[in-house]
């Protein structure tokens, strides 16, 4: 028996990245596993990973498209009953000066990395209350514990995650449901490698020189990996981590916040 046999855990973000590896870990320990992403290749290929397929099912959805991500939900939910672990792991990262940040791309960061995460919530939210029990995890990031240059619109969204978390951890305290964020540093993802790309690009930096420059305030001077991550994850949706709440963890070897 796993330590979280059968609970059903959804997962936005299902098909790289941390998504991914937290998708296989909460596998391995015995939940069902829902992943969400766009594209189903993706998703396809994180079921393929996992330990028990007859356990895992993916919807391919837009989750900043409110009419699908409803549609979703009830989708899943009728196959696998009521979600119990939330991972709120979808985001995307924009890079530009604040006098070039469009009010499209201002939207945009809301809309992926702090809107959807608050439909998921409460979308999902009665079932936990249903239930007695329930684990929310968003996934954050150090940009939402302090400032970077060029990423005014993303560092917004992420201090929003953290408001939320911290708001609706209060309000669910005494329902036997705890609401954490956890709040990766860099990381070695998608995202990461296609921001590296960016400085490439724009500065003519080497890619070499590009990851030293995003590495440089983390004191083990590393990229973080994705299943360090999902190991903070797994920890907060397994017994005995029930007073933990309204916290955000930095997964960052240690960057000063």
């Amino acid at each position: 028996m796993g330590i979280i046999q059968d609970q059903h855990a959804l997962i936005t973000g299902g098909g790289s990245g941390i998504g991914a590896a937290t998708a296989r870990l909460l596998a391995r320990a015995g939940a069902r596993v829902t992943v969400l992403g766009r594209r189903a290749d993706r998703l396809q290929q994180t079921l393929s990973t996992l330990v028990e397929r007859s356990q895992a099912q993916m919807a391919v959805v837009d989750i900043v498209d409110a009419a699908q991500l409803s549609v979703a939900l009830d989708t899943v939910t009728k196959s696998f009953g009521a979600v119990t672990l939330l991972v709120n792991n979808a985001g995307s990262a924009i890079s530009a000066p604040l006098a070039k940040t469009t009010d499209e791309l201002w939207q945009q960061m809301l809309d992926i990395n702090l809107t959807a995460s608050f439909r998921l919530c409460r979308a999902l939210l009665p079932g936990m209350v249903d239930a007695g029990y329930g684990r929310i995890v968003n996934i954050a990031s150090t940009a939402g514990l302090k400032g970077y240059g060029y990423v005014a619109a993303y560092c917004a969204a992420k201090h929003g995650v953290i408001g939320l978390t911290r708001a609706l951890a209060i309000e669910v305290a005494r329902k036997g449901i705890t609401v954490n964020a956890v709040c990766p540093g860099y990381t070695d993802t998608d995202l990461v490698r296609d921001s590296i790309g960016n400085i490439v690009r724009t500065t003519g930096r080497t890619a070499a020189q590009a990851l030293a420059e995003l590495v440089a305030a983390n004191p083990q001077q590393r990229l973080i990996q994705p299943d360090e991550v999902a190991n903070t994850v797994l920890w907060l949706c397994s017994p005995g981590s029930e007073s933990i709440n309204g916290q955000s963890i930095a997964v960052a070897g240690g960057e000063v916040m």
